[in-house]
């Protein structure tokens, strides 16, 4: 069984219900997701295998 997963959708889902209980944290999350990836797009991941 190959369990190679994206660790996308786990962030997505998890932020998904975190917003639901917590609405503040929208613009938390929001400005984080927006800054990690602009470093991703102007440095690129390097080794990083996501």
């Amino acid at each position: 069984m190959n369990l190679s997963h994206s660790i996308a959708p786990i962030v997505s889902l998890i932020a998904g219900i975190l917003i639901l209980l917590v609405p503040r944290l929208l613009n938390y999350i929001v400005a984080i997701y927006l800054i990690v990836i602009g470093l991703i797009g102007l440095f690129g991941t390097g080794s990083i295998r996501l």
